[in-house]
């Protein structure tokens, strides 16, 4: 083959897979768009991108969380720790039976209330939900971030760390630990563009038997995402307003971002 025929050839094979005319949007989102199309199909580079992120999301729910390094992490903040589970007995019953992650087990929550003490203003739960990896990741930098804004008269429970969970476990580890509020750090399901993707839910006045309407939630906590501090500076405004309206959930609108731009911050 002559070097004509050559370039030729390469010419065609780089043809074969066409770019979107929205190709430099892809700079501003991790969202899946401007894919280019080989014919009909999506080029093979894509396809094989695709099926690795879709691989991440199902290892994501997947993996259990390893709670002695978690515990490590924490211990590290000089932060005591508590460890429950609730009455899930593996991951597969986890992902089947969203009731069983919302109790504790029995001796859990006994064990919960001696050490209640005199209550708390505020519960930190540490949680794996459905994204093990993201709670393994971001947990303990974001409470300490939370511990680091928090004003220093609240009563802050040891650090609960909860397997098997779903948020509303959140409402029983708070009534049992006699706080005011409880804040569930959960890992999110996860997306084909964040599979370590973590969620704060905040409870006034937790029990069981919350509804979902009665919680607020601060989303996507990551590096890419939602930053450590910035997402502890709107739990603790979240805590302060809950405080004075006596309430958590859709009556309680996140303004912290005005605070913020009054700040400076």
């Amino acid at each position: 083959m002559t070097k004509r025929e050559t370039g030729v050839t390469a010419g065609r094979q780089r043809s074969i897979a066409q770019p979107d005319s929205w190709t430099g949007l892809r700079e501003l989102t991790p969202a899946r768009l401007a894919l280019g199309r080989t014919g009909a199909s999506l080029p093979t580079q894509e396809v094989l991108r695709f099926s690795w992120d879709h691989a991440q999301a199902r290892d994501a729910v997947q993996l259990r969380l390893d709670v002695e390094e978690l515990e490590r992490a924490l211990a590290a903040l000089s932060l005591q720790t508590l460890h429950v589970t609730s009455q899930v007995s593996d991951r597969a019953t986890y992902l089947m039976r969203p009731d069983l992650g919302r109790r504790l087990v029995d001796e859990r929550a006994k064990e919960l209330q001696l050490a209640a003490g005199g209550g708390c203003d505020l519960a930190l739960v540490a949680a794996d939900g459905l994204s093990s990896l993201a709670v393994q990741r971001h947990a303990a930098p974001v409470i300490e971030a939370i511990v680091r804004e928090a004003p220093a008269d609240w009563r802050i429970s040891p650090v609960v760390i909860a397997s098997g969970a779903r948020v509303a476990l959140g409402d029983e580890i708070g009534e049992r630990l006699g706080a005011r509020m409880v804040a569930i750090l959960i890992g999110e399901r996860p997306g084909l563009s964040s599979p370590d993707s973590l969620g704060i839910y905040l409870t006034w006045a937790p029990r069981v038997g919350r509804l979902d309407a009665e919680r607020n939630c601060i989303s996507n906590i990551r590096p890419e995402g939602l930053g450590y501090t910035q997402a502890a500076r709107k739990l603790v405004w979240l805590c302060r307003q809950a405080q004075l309206m006596k309430l958590t959930g859709v009556a309680l609108k996140d303004r912290s971002d005005l605070v913020d731009v009054a700040e400076g911050r």
